[in-house]
């Protein structure tokens, strides 16, 4: 499948992306001018697209796009906006106009219902008003919610769904390991899906 990454340079999206590539799909990275595309499996094709401007074809030829991309924990309320809610929606309004297969949404614990005292509501806020944009688009999808990630690769010993630990912790490997296994499992079809590893 032809697999549109946004973030395909991030610490989740490189991998994400290295894995994609070895199950044989062909991935598409997603970069902004300037990226680091060193951290991409070789030969990998590129697209140059920017979240807070997205052209109206940037979905062209994808089978499924992932949302894998963040504005970063140290940027303004502002470019959390711009980047995790209104560039995500845009580009789930790009993928729909597309006829875009499934849309997969790398998302957050406690997205669902933001808490207002958490350190993380306003990034919480912007990542729920997208999800919620992504489940009344009509795109098939699914919404991926770790919790805490690390920058480990994990050995995809994982637990998902009801028993996840809010205080537990994700590995970055493995949160791109079902990243991947999203796009094409039925299973996980247009499902919420909380995830920690063990």
């Amino acid at each position: 499948m032809n697999i549109l990454i946004a973030g395909a340079t991030g610490n989740t999206g490189a991998r994400l992306t290295r894995q994609l590539d070895e199950a044989g799909h062909h991935p598409i990275a997603m970069i902004r001018d300037g990226s680091d595309t060193s951290v991409l499996p070789q030969g990998v094709e590129t697209r140059t697209a920017d979240l807070t401007d997205l052209a109206d074809n940037v979905c062209e030829g994808a089978d499924v796009v992932i949302f894998a991309a963040g504005s970063g924990g140290d940027t303004s309320e502002e470019m959390t906006d711009k980047v995790d809610r209104d560039g995500a929606k845009a580009l789930i309004d790009r993928a729909k106009a597309q006829g875009v297969q499934r849309f997969v949404m790398l998302s957050s614990i406690g997205a669902g219902d933001p808490d207002p005292d958490s350190d993380l509501a306003h990034y919480l806020k912007a990542k729920h008003a997208a999800d919620e944009h992504l489940k009344a688009s009509g795109l098939d999808y699914v919404i991926l919610r770790p919790v805490a990630l690390t920058e480990e690769d994990g050995n995809r010993n994982l637990t998902l769904g009801d028993d996840v630990d809010p205080e537990g912790k994700a590995h970055r490997g493995d949160v791109a390991a079902v990243l991947a296994r999203a796009v094409d499992n039925d299973m996980l079809r247009n499902k919420v899906v909380e995830l920690q590893s063990n």
